[in-house]
């Protein structure tokens, strides 16, 4: 127990200067908060959704993903909503990049910011740490889905449009069992080793602690610099605060989460949904640091798109920030 608190506190980085306190949050809720939703969403409501996530505060939203909607129904408004939402925010200081697994989807995007006649910023590729999670998700191998990424990557640069990865399972998979740390820090090396300028860190089906988080980013360090490192937590087991602070103690500055807790892994048994942004948002807040959101508008949000999707507010901060306002517009 000494032994781990000593190493606790070797990773702590003080709140010195204001680029030490700022956390950088990556709202995911139209896309990986919507994708599993059962009954359709409106493509009015996702831009909504969108819309009042910009005026939140939010710098980086990711607004849909360009898959096969035979696979991901939800999302097979694409083509109609990517367009709508680079034509009225291009150019506001707000990132709204989308996921593109393949090739495919890549093309797919940029037709879609040709057609709005605005540029392609970012896209974002996603693959397992585990090859069970690879297959039964992308019907791929590890390093079948790295072939493919790299052609994603090649054909961005040439339109100098920058690309993320996210890497899941990192903690644990629901078909492989615990996850080596160090195995998950040499793929997430070779994330940016081919290019992308970030890697997302996904504890996908939510089982991980604060010391699954310390031992698996002591080993992604010695690979990749702090500042090239996101954390993106599922909330099944209720850690998903707690992972996250650790992750931001540590010296993580990037942070993915949902809007009233979206979303959630189809394959973790018991899960509930992502880390959710006002839950976040308010723990970083009461710790000193700073994210640029509107506590009032995020509380606001989450309990606006719970009632469109007729589901209970995920978000404990949230729910209660919201009845201590004073007429909360919905």
């Amino acid at each position: 127990m000494l032994r781990t608190a000593l190493r606790t506190r070797s990773f702590v980085r003080p709140l010195s200067t204001n680029a030490d306190k700022f956390v950088r949050i990556v709202d995911v809720s139209p896309r990986d908060g919507l994708q599993n939703e059962k009954a359709m969403v409106s493509t009015e409501t996702k831009l909504e959704l969108i819309d009042r996530l910009t005026d939140a505060g939010l710098k980086t939203i990711e607004v849909t993903s360009f898959v096969s909607p035979k696979w991901v129904p939800q999302m097979g408004d694409a083509k109609e909503l990517y367009p709508q939402v680079l034509k009225k925010y291009s150019g506001n200081g707000v990132t709204y990049p989308v996921l593109t697994p393949n090739l495919k989807g890549l093309q797919g995007a940029l037709e879609s910011a040709k057609q709005a006649g605005k540029p392609l910023e970012e896209v974002a590729i996603f693959g397992a740490a585990s090859e069970g999670f690879s297959m039964k998700n992308t019907n791929r191998t590890i390093d079948q889905g790295f072939e493919a990424f790299q052609q994603v990557v090649d054909e961005a640069r040439k339109h100098n449009t920058r690309v993320r990865a996210y890497l899941s399972t990192v903690i644990a998979c629901p078909y492989d069992g615990f996850m080596d740390p160090k195995r998950v820090a040499e793929l997430a090396k070779r994330y940016l080793d081919m290019g992308c300028y970030e890697v997302s860190l996904g504890d996908t089906i939510g089982v991980g602690t604060p010391s699954h988080v310390e031992a698996l980013l002591e080993q992604v360090f010695k690979h990749i610099p702090t500042e090239k490192v996101a954390y993106h937590a599922h909330d099944t087991y209720g850690q998903g605060v707690a992972n996250i602070l650790k992750a931001v103690e540590m010296g993580v500055r990037v942070v993915d989460s949902c809007v009233g807790g979206l979303g959630g892994c189809p394959y973790a048994k018991g899960a509930t949904g992502n880390v959710s942004t006002e839950d976040v948002v308010y723990a970083l807040h009461g710790m000193g640091y700073e994210t640029g959101i509107d506590m009032d508008k995020l509380s606001s949000i989450g309990e606006w798109i719970s009632k469109e999707l007729n589901r209970a507010n995920g978000s404990r901060a949230g729910k209660a920030h919201f009845t201590k306002m004073d007429k909360p517009k919905l």
